[in-house]
């Protein structure tokens, strides 16, 4: 789901909500948050992911870049779901106030596009390392196409093992 913010700007600025209890659950949206937290990363073409928490600690996620500009990515990790290891990408920025909803059950992870990215993120679970999970970024089970080289990651993301689909395909 991408969250638009509606502006109400004057010859001040502007003024946005970012999230509302009750706006989101009107629209069906996740509506507990419980954390929340903040990326820098210095140096553009820098993956950071694919990651995600196993049930039932696994969370939603609200997505914003609020400096520079990185490429979102979610993929569909739920085997009962028609989109399951399915992925969509979307660019995030400090301009657009575009956010992405990254629901449970689906894996996360970005690459920046400029030096100096920073993301928040606001999650309904707290963090439970033992629940940690992750995929490759170039896991063939995804096949997942970067807009741009991938210069920097952690050894964590690039030693994930093969995904292994549940559907009994791939």
């Amino acid at each position: 789901m991408i969250v638009d913010v509606e502006r109400r700007e004057d010859t001040r600025g502007y003024f946005g909500r970012t999230y509302c209890e009750r706006e989101f659950q009107a629209n069906g949206l996740p509506a507990r948050m419980v954390q929340a937290n903040v990326s820098l990363t210095h140096q553009a073409s820098t993956l950071r992911g694919m990651h995600y928490q196993l049930p039932p600690h696994a969370e939603d996620k609200l997505v914003r870049c609020v400096r520079g500009a990185i490429w979102d990515v979610i993929v569909d990790i739920r085997p009962e779901s028609p989109t399951y290891c399915q992925w969509i990408g979307v660019e995030l920025n400090d301009s657009s106030e575009r956010m992405l909803l990254v629901p449970k059950g689906f894996a996360h992870g970005f690459i920046t596009l400029t030096d100096d990215a920073m993301v928040n993120y606001q999650v309904s679970e707290f963090h439970t390392p033992a629940a940690e999970g992750g995929a490759r970024h170039d896991d063939p089970a995804f096949a997942i196409k970067w807009p741009v080289p991938i210069l920097s990651m952690s050894d964590k993301d690039r030693s994930w093992p093969d995904f292994v689909r549940q559907d009994g395909t791939g």
